[in-house]
């Protein structure tokens, strides 16, 4: 049976919001390795503030419901990036 590389993108308006993202991800959803934060400035702006913060959850097995993952991540205001 083929192995699908899934990466979930979550997408948070702050990095606290992304910080608590990835600490608690794993109590809702199999996770199976350490969720990535990637700071995404926004095209054009220098500072800081106008910066979005970025959760990378992989699902090797594709295990993770999207919906359910679209709800999760809405509590802190935040979407998953559809690939």
């Amino acid at each position: 049976m083929p192995v699908s590389d899934v990466r979930h993108v979550l997408v948070l308006p702050d990095r606290d919001a992304a910080e608590e993202v990835a600490e608690t991800i794993g109590e809702s959803f199999p996770v199976t390795e350490e969720p990535q934060l990637v700071r995404d400035a926004l095209a054009g702006e220098d500072d800081a503030e106008d910066a979005q913060w970025l959760v990378v959850v992989e699902d090797p097995e594709g295990a993770m419901d999207a919906a359910a993952l679209d709800a999760f991540v809405a509590t802190w205001d935040g979407w998953r990036e559809a690939h």
